[in-house]
């Protein structure tokens, strides 16, 4: 009989030792990864940190009206505006459609933009493109436009397709001589095109 009871007696020691150090490591381990949720996070987002130093907007939609009746609208993926910027607005993937009162339409695509109200200027940079309904599409790197008025200055090397050719030149302006009247798009500085008259069909 005491043999019997030594052996049931070990073997269910055997199974109840293993179970017991399980349970222990099991609790071990879950204590040492209790977290505190009052604790701070120790790393965070590179585009989280940016969103809590600047007050940014994503998918913004702007618009407003010029002096002279021209209606300008401004669509961006972000707007941020930093805090070592007084006065200062900046914007990533920024799409700008113009709607001047003479009934031309302009729209400019840019990598960025940099938009300064009390200055009343802004700059497009970065594969800028300017298309109009009039069949003009200009690339440039840099384009700066005033915000009260229609006023654009490239002055850097712009690159042109026009309705009677390839342009290339030095310096661009687009500008509006007056409310109602048509725009004017003047290139200077090296000016070079390459005629392609259209083929009248017979």
């Amino acid at each position: 009989m005491q043999v019997d009871s030594y052996s049931r007696t070990v073997a269910w020691l055997k199974v109840a030792l293993p179970l017991m150090a399980l349970a222990l490591l099991s609790t071990l381990f879950l204590l040492s990864r209790a977290i505190d949720p009052t604790a701070s996070i120790p790393f965070a987002d590179p585009e989280v940190r940016d969103r809590l130093a600047n007050q940014q907007l994503t998918g913004p939609y702007f618009s407003g009206t010029t002096a002279n009746g021209d209606q300008i609208s401004l669509i961006a993926e972000t707007v941020t505006s930093p805090q070592d910027v007084v006065g200062e607005t900046r914007a990533l993937d920024v799409f700008v459609r113009m709607e001047l009162a003479s009934g031309t339409g302009v729209n400019v695509k840019a990598d960025n933009a940099s938009v300064d109200l009390q200055r009343d200027r802004s700059a497009l940079a970065g594969n800028v493109v300017l298309t109009t309904t009039q069949g003009w599409q200009v690339r440039s790197q840099l384009l700066n436009a005033r915000l009260t008025s229609l006023e654009l200055l490239s002055p850097g090397t712009v690159f042109a397709l026009t309705p009677g050719g390839e342009l290339t030149a030095g310096k661009m302006r687009m500008f509006s001589p007056g409310a109602g009247e048509a725009a004017q798009m003047v290139f200077t500085n090296g000016v070079k095109l390459v005629y392609q008259p259209k083929q009248v069909e017979e």
